[in-house]
């Protein structure tokens, strides 16, 4: 049995949450490259230098928006494929996953850009970032490795050519058993077109282009479901 926190442990969690609440009010306000340390020490009646203690620059604010964003994002989507009770129906997975993600997108565009928008001037990603940015690219991945296993074998494959088995050897191994270079290149295509689509709906890009958002995303989630051979 773990021993009960401390008062001061408590209260600098509490404090920590707060930093953390009111920075992302900031991203939906102004974005995060204008994300202010300074403006969250006056809403807290702190001193900047009592923030820092937290967080120790700009950029460790940003990455722990980015870690969680991506461990919210991802938690969201691995219960969505978990709920699947017909853990062989590849086809209903990926579908619960992308339109979970699509959901959580929407809600929360402000998250998203910062995952997935526009790199932030000046702020370069740490380590601590790369884990839970693959928890989804993780998850599809297993998606189609498990149809793979299956016997699933979608048709219209290109072949894969050494270098670009090469080029995509980091995604195959990421599960073991490692899925094939043809079915890796097929779930990174479907992670960039599900993404794409998401970010080209979220930014406007398709405005006045699609008079139906919902309609359409579910369209093209039915369409990279037969692609992959799912459906």
């Amino acid at each position: 049995m773990s021993a009960p926190r401390t008062a001061r442990a408590i209260a600098r969690a509490e404090l920590t949450r707060a930093i953390l609440d009111l920075a992302g009010h900031q991203l939906a306000e102004v974005g995060p490259a204008a994300l202010s340390v300074r403006r969250i020490a006056r809403e807290l009646d702190m001193a900047s230098s009592a923030v820092y203690r937290y967080f120790p620059s700009r950029d460790a604010l940003l990455t722990a928006l980015i870690v969680e964003g991506y461990d919210d994002l991802g938690g969201r989507a691995e219960a969505a494929d978990s709920a699947v009770d017909d853990r062989a129906d590849h086809a209903a997975r990926w579908r619960a996953v992308a339109h979970t993600v699509h959901d959580w997108a929407r809600e929360q565009p402000h998250r998203y850009a910062l995952l997935y928008g526009s790199p932030v001037p000046g702020y370069a990603a740490p380590q601590d970032t790369v884990t839970p940015a693959t928890r989804i690219t993780g998850l599809l991945l297993a998606i189609v490795r498990d149809a793979e296993q299956a016997g699933v074998h979608p048709a219209g494959v290109l072949p894969v050519p050494p270098v670009e088995a090469a080029a995509v050897q980091p995604v195959a191994t990421m599960l073991s058993p490692a899925v094939s270079d043809e079915m890796t290149v097929r779930a990174l295509t479907a992670w960039a077109t599900l993404f794409g689509h998401i970010s080209l709906e979220l930014f406007g890009h398709m405005h006045r282009g699609v008079l139906d958002y919902d309609v359409h995303f579910a369209q093209v989630v039915d369409q990279v479901a037969a692609d992959l051979g799912l459906a």
